[in-house]
């Protein structure tokens, strides 16, 4: 009887993480390049995700005019010159996690993430460590990871191609809620 009492718990837990899905419309991205001539750093709160525990993906999708930054005309130049925001609008992940997440119990995860990430007309596959914390129902997703622009056909002209870090550093975070 205990068997069939621990089984059934077993499949309605795992139903029930099959048809959860954990957004946010208002995720952060940010991003830094440091050099010795010049440190740039943009933010975007705007940034949407999706995980979907059951099946253990990921997505996530932001338009690029949403990154601020302190100068305006670094701002436009970055939408302008390096991104162009008007021809490729917005950048997007689609991914999985290998590593299982109990969504009903408050704790701390570390997982790897998997996927592909198309920025400026280009597709690259990527991987990047994350932490998740599972606090009364909301998971809280961070992660870091390095973007080369040279990969996203993202093209540095060489009168300030010593102002931007070969490897920029991306860092992201979630507060996703059920929906």
């Amino acid at each position: 009887m205990i068997r069939i009492v621990l089984l059934w718990c077993f499949l309605f837990s795992y139903v029930t993480a099959i048809s959860q899905r954990f957004v946010t419309r208002n995720g952060n991205a940010r991003f830094y390049s440091k050099t010795d001539l010049e440190d740039i750093a943009a933010e975007n709160t705007q940034v949407m995700a999706i995980i979907e525990p059951g099946t253990k993906s990921i997505a996530v999708s932001m338009l690029m005019k949403g990154f601020l930054f302190k100068k305006a005309l670094m701002q436009d130049h970055f939408n302008e010159d390096y991104v162009e925001s008007d021809k490729y609008p917005k950048a997007q992940f689609e991914g999985n996690y290998s590593e299982l997440l109990d969504v009903s119990t408050n704790g701390v995860a570390k997982i790897s993430i998997r996927g592909k990430l198309t920025m400026h007309g280009a597709t690259k596959h990527i991987e990047m460590p994350a932490t998740v914390i599972i606090k009364d129902g909301v998971l809280t997703c961070k992660a870091e990871f390095q973007l080369v622009p040279e990969d996203y056909q993202i093209k540095i002209p060489n009168l300030v191609r010593d102002k931007i870090a070969k490897k920029v550093d991306v860092f992201i975070s979630f507060d996703l809620r059920k929906q």
